[in-house]
């Protein structure tokens, strides 16, 4: 089970196990869902509007953003950014799972309550991940650019980037848009952890046999709904983010459509409801509702996939140690 379990007899990692778990799951989670990464931030990044009626915008559907992308960079236009993205996946990883197993292990040796509780996974998940964004909040920065550039491109290179990016914007540019994430991130995490735990909580009182048949699926299917709810209601902060993290960035826009400069997170707030209507706030959100579910069943599915991988090792080398 995903954070501490007074019940687990034993069956406990160390950080550094936890930790190589959550990276191994980011990478995985991170290879398979690129494509709708790119495909989200396009349309998150796009000022006119995604109709397919009389749109002047560049991307219309996710099927015709798929075509055109596909047609006017190839096969490795989904995969734009993916150095960067997968760096990011793998700090992420490490540091919110570690972080996670701590914060629910003091909460149950340090007060009464239950570390098992939804409320308690929700609180914990939404720390755990605001430490994971302090962390990896550069290369965030950079894998948006990376997605959001066309051709040519600007940044030839990871390290190109960085030195570009620094020199001509200073080193505050990595930060761009921490604001609306950190204020995204706890909510979306809190939502994710304790909304996986209340359907594996619902999966195992409705399915009381073969469950060790059914962990894996359980997982999967608990994080993916767990991954949907979370995203639609902190979707509009998720956008925020990546308009203010492409700013200073206006002339690698230039060939997808308009391009905006926001004063800060409430001048983007105020912008986008004046220039795009309500339904700004929720551009992309069809991809990204699947990438949300595609990625938080696979990170919890890979995550329990792995943790168990790991205790099977270390119980077996124990048993090995006892026979010698």
């Amino acid at each position: 089970m995903v954070g501490y379990d007074p019940c687990s007899e034993g069956q406990l990692l160390s950080a550094a196990e936890v930790a190589a778990a959550g990276s191994l799951s980011g990478l995985v989670t991170r290879a398979f869902i690129s494509p709708l990464d790119v495909v989200k931030i396009r349309f998150q990044l796009q000022i006119e509007n995604l109709s397919e009626k009389g749109s002047q915008g560049k991307y219309r559907s996710i099927v015709q953003a798929v075509k055109l992308i596909f047609r006017e960079e190839g096969l490795p236009g989904f995969w734009k950014g993916h150095i960067p993205a997968q760096l990011l996946s793998a700090c992420y990883g490490a540091v919110q799972f570690v972080s996670f197993e701590v914060l629910t292990e003091i909460i149950h040796n340090s007060t009464s309550l239950d570390a098992r509780a939804p409320a308690v996974h929700f609180l914990c998940g939404g720390l755990a991940a605001c430490s994971a964004t302090l962390t990896v909040q550069p290369l965030d920065t950079l894998r948006t650019r990376f997605a959001a550039q066309g051709e040519p491109k600007v940044y030839k290179t990871l390290c190109h980037a960085i030195v570009t990016m620094f020199r001509t914007e200073g080193f505050f540019t990595f930060y761009r848009g921490l604001c609306p994430t950190l204020l995204a991130v706890f909510p979306y995490a809190g939502l994710q952890f304790s909304s996986y735990n209340l359907f594996k909580r619902a999966w195992d009182a409705t399915s009381l046999q073969h469950q060790d048949k059914t962990e894996n699926l359980k997982s999967l299917i608990c994080g993916g709904g767990a991954g949907v709810i979370s995203k639609t209601v902190t979707y509009p902060l998720d956008l925020f983010k990546k308009r203010l993290q492409v700013g200073g960035f206006e002339q690698a826009r230039a060939a997808f459509g308009k391009v905006r400069t926001y004063q800060g997170l409430l001048d983007c707030v105020w912008r986008i409801h004046q220039e795009e209507g309500f339904t700004g706030f929720f551009k992309g959100l069809s991809p990204s509702l699947l990438k949300a579910a595609a990625s938080t069943g696979l990170t919890f599915f890979c995550y329990e996939l792995f943790c168990n991988m790991l205790w099977n090792l270390k119980k077996g080398s124990k048993r090995e140690n006892v026979k010698k």
